[in-house]
């Protein structure tokens, strides 16, 4: 995108006499395209927390007697915590004792 250098607001791409152009539908700047306009930029995306707090989150918390759906190990992990709203039920998650597999419920 390109900015109009009086105004500010954003130049759009018309036909023009000789060549197409860059023209504000605010004022009356023009600038002729003569050469070809490449230029890319990557966004880069913004770093996404763990909202069940990362690795150690499970450090501390207790064990129940529940089927692993990944490896079918009886044991694993498990916290509550409360995503909806508070007429709803609790989340269960759940991490497996033998293979680390992550699941809720």
């Amino acid at each position: 995108m390109f900015f109009c250098p009086r105004c500010g607001n954003m130049l759009f791409v018309e036909q023009g006499d000789r060549c197409n152009r860059l023209a504000c539908n605010t004022c009356p700047y023009i600038c002729d395209i003569v050469t070809k306009i490449t230029d890319r930029q990557y966004t880069s995306l913004k770093a996404v927390d763990d909202v069940l707090g990362g690795a150690a989150s499970m450090d501390n918390v207790d064990k129940t007697e529940v089927t692993c759906p990944k490896c079918a190990h009886t044991q694993a992990y498990f916290m509550q915590m409360q995503t909806r709203s508070a007429d709803e039920p609790m989340t269960t998650f759940y991490k497996c004792v033998q293979c680390g597999h992550r699941w809720n419920d």
